[in-house]
């Protein structure tokens, strides 16, 4: 479906979603945040792609919530606007394929978050990242005090957060905020190929290991353990999982479908 604020192309089972909104450093408003609950939706459906790159167009990646749109709000409204953008973020995270984000600039704010949303992050050496609210009189509001301490740790994250300063994409890099770092010509290409790296294997093994790791997180190591291993036994019902292990025993390269 056409979008006003988003394109999509697939190529060789990769998604690369691209926000397109750089007069206004890709700020996420209200009507950003409900094309991007239509592109998760869509992305959900799209048979075609096992894998997602998300990037912006510009010299943002996105530079934040639309604050123009956010100050005049009242405390009820601030709060449905939080929850909503919070909901979009997770079902972005919650997504059955891999989310690879492609940080190509400012990564503030919102930003921030929907990079932290994603399950991989890769970083041009121009881009910046930063939880600037509090200089705005607020908090960050699409889950940032929770994604960032478990990225980065509790301390790292309450000094990013209090001071609202941004980092450079090495420093996000020393404290784990993402992978990897490549100049600003090669982004899209070192996304690519990771994504082709990824797409190569079984895409249910990808999906079930992805859910493994984002509930397993979220609970004790017994809890974990059993959702690891109640997913693991789900692989035998596959046919990919009959593909895989024949194409090993017999000493040939797997043909997977995803079934």
């Amino acid at each position: 479906m056409p979008y006003s604020y988003f394109t999509i192309t697939t190529e060789d089972r990769v998604s690369v979603v691209t926000i397109r909104r750089p007069e206004a450093l890709n700020a996420l408003s209200g009507a950003v945040l409900r094309e991007l609950d239509a592109v998760v939706g869509e992305l959900e459906r799209l048979e075609e792609s096992d894998a997602v790159i998300l990037t912006g167009e510009g010299k943002a990646f996105v530079a934040g919530a639309d604050v123009a749109e956010m100050r005049g709000l009242s405390a009820e409204e601030g709060r449905a606007f939080g929850e909503y953008g919070s909901r979009v973020l997770r079902r972005l995270e919650l997504l059955g394929k891999p989310v690879i984000a492609a940080v190509n600039g400012f990564a503030l704010g919102g930003g921030c978050e929907l990079a932290m949303a994603c399950d991989i992050r890769v970083a041009s050496d121009k881009a910046k990242f930063g939880q600037p609210e509090v200089g705005l009189g607020i908090t960050p509001g699409f889950s940032g005090t929770q994604r960032l301490p478990r990225l980065v740790g509790i301390a790292k994250a309450k000094e990013l957060i209090y001071t609202g300063e941004m980092i450079k994409a090495d420093e996000a890099l020393a404290i784990g905020l993402v992978s990897k770092v490549v100049p600003a010509d090669e982004l899209m290409a070192a996304c690519m190929e990771l994504a082709r790296r990824i797409v190569k294997n079984a895409p249910r093994a990808v999906a079930l290991s992805k859910a493994a790791i984002n509930r397993g997180v979220e609970t004790d190591l017994e809890t974990g353990m059993a959702i690891e291993q109640g997913l693991f036994g789900l692989c035998f019902a596959t046919a990919d999982q009959k593909e895989g292990m024949g194409a090993f025993v017999e000493k040939r390269s797997p043909a997977f479908t995803g079934e």
